[in-house]
């Protein structure tokens, strides 16, 4: 099979995933292939915007960074920080694994977004995510729960894949979050996920959504 055809099978075959259980089994079977033949092969540019949003918009307060759904460590490997300064959290150990091979994170976590958090650090200076609001079980009440991991101030930079976005009704969580003095008014940024043409995803579109805590 061809490195594009495989691509292709893994994202179609990612989209289908509905539960915590279901994304476990998925990733500890592609995890050692995952960044050649699905993000090198289809042109996955969405880690690498996320990452250009928050150097655009990052001060130097703006760290530790918490990666979420950080995968094999694609938007670690764009921002090019200190691995002192990057943790990434992922449900797939096999994932993680391949991430701290890569010494890109000071720590890890493997853990389900939709459980307890109370094992990640509640101080985090900004918040990053280009994978976990794609499809499946993560809806705006995870993005919700990730406010408690972040000190007051923390930049958020989240992608939510469009599709996803008005299905799950993220844009009127975000603007209860925002009337409550909970965040700053959301910048909600159209992205396109993929660089490379010739595949079903290809014109896929993210919302990058970014804000501050309050």
């Amino acid at each position: 099979m061809a490195e594009d055809d495989k691509g292709k099978a893994l994202l179609e075959n990612a989209y289908k995933l509905s539960t915590p259980e279901d994304n476990k089994a998925y990733y500890r079977e592609f995890a050692d292939t995952y960044d050649g033949d699905f993000a090198e092969a289809l042109g996955f540019v969405y880690p690498e915007t996320i990452a250009r949003i928050y150097t655009e918009k990052a001060g130097p307060d703006d760290i530790p960074v918490a990666d979420i759904g950080c995968g094999t460590g694609l938007v670690a490997e764009a921002l090019g920080l200190p691995a002192a300064q990057v943790d990434g959290m992922d449900i797939s150990a096999e994932m993680l694994e391949r991430a701290a091979a890569k010494a890109l994170y000071g720590r890890t976590f493997e853990i389900d977004l939709t459980g307890d958090l109370a094992p990640i650090s509640n101080a985090y200076g900004a918040v990053l995510s280009s994978g976990a609001f794609t499809h499946g079980h993560l809806g705006p009440d995870v993005l919700v729960s990730l406010l408690s991991i972040a000190r007051s101030g923390a930049l958020f930079v989240i992608g939510v894949n469009r599709a996803h976005y008005g299905d799950h009704g993220f844009d009127a969580a975000l603007a209860g979050l925002a009337e409550e003095g909970r965040i700053t008014k959301p910048e909600v940024r159209e992205i396109r996920m993929y660089s490379k043409e010739g595949h079903d995803h290809s014109a896929d579109i993210a919302f990058a959504v970014s804000f501050r805590t309050l």
